[in-house]
């Protein structure tokens, strides 16, 4: 299992080809539709890689994440950025550890947001109306809650074109997978190979094992639904379109 604590440090680099800028352009188009927030929770934040600049086109940013390595890195990515220390000043971006199950704020927030398959990582049925849960009650009336989640045929992809494999100058890594199809439940299996730092020749290598699980997309709409946001609607990869059977990932719009 995952500690996040070496990976933290070459996360960056494993998901330089991710496509954050189609996330972002996928909330601010969410927020033209269903109103313009000021302030933003991300739940499931990571490095910042989304927080940052969000914070930077003027959204007032709590990134929210378990692990600490994660938050330190992402600190110090903000800590770079022309103005980070201004926005650490301001109070317009703050730092979290929290597990999403029980997050809670000082006060309410205008958007939740939850990008990357984070709630994929949400093992349990029950955890997953917690994370609902709280998040209903962490936004203000008519706020929004916008996530995405691997469809559950996507695992079962991931499972037949694996292995995965990548080759960089600083970091390399053997991904294979093993699928639980029952539950819907995949182990991701990574070696990773990252260059020390000052050496142009040396690699350490390290283990990893992440676990995601896919859930029922009408059954996910019914506990957002239960949890008592008044409307939910599922879209596609990133597209406006209505989600089925052949969509890889599904984007949710909740509104409290």
């Amino acid at each position: 299992m995952s500690s996040y604590g070496k990976f933290a440090y070459v996360y960056d680099e494993l998901m330089a080809d991710m496509p954050y800028p189609e996330w972002l352009a996928f909330a601010e188009t969410a927020w033209s539709k269903y109103g313009k927030p000021r302030t933003v929770a991300e739940l499931g934040c990571g490095t910042g890689s989304l927080t940052i600049p969000l914070a930077a086109a003027g959204y007032h940013m709590t990134g929210i994440d378990l692990s600490s390595d994660m938050l330190a890195v992402a600190q110090r990515k903000l800590e770079q950025q022309p103005q980070g220390r201004r926005f650490l000043r301001e109070g317009s971006v703050l730092w979290v550890r929290q597990n999403m199950k029980e997050w809670e704020l000082p006060e309410l927030v205008d958007s939740v947001i939850s990008f990357c398959d984070c709630l994929n990582y949400v093992l349990e049925e029950q955890d997953i109306t917690e994370v609902f849960s709280s998040t209903y009650a962490g936004l203000k009336p008519g706020g929004t809650f916008l996530f995405d989640v691997h469809h559950p045929n996507t695992l079962i992809r991931y499972e037949e074109e694996q292995p995965f494999v990548l080759d960089e100058p600083n970091v390399s890594y053997i991904w294979t997978c093993e699928l639980d199809e029952p539950r819907r439940e995949i182990e991701h299996h990574l070696s990773i190979f990252a260059r020390e730092e000052g050496s142009r020749d040396v690699y350490r290598r390290f283990e990893e094992t992440h676990t995601q699980r896919a859930y029922d997309p009408e059954w996910m709409k019914q506990e957002l639904l239960k949890a008592g946001f008044s409307g939910v609607s599922v879209y596609a990869d990133f597209e406006w379109t209505p989600a089925d059977d052949s969509s890889q990932r599904l984007f949710y719009v909740a509104v409290k």
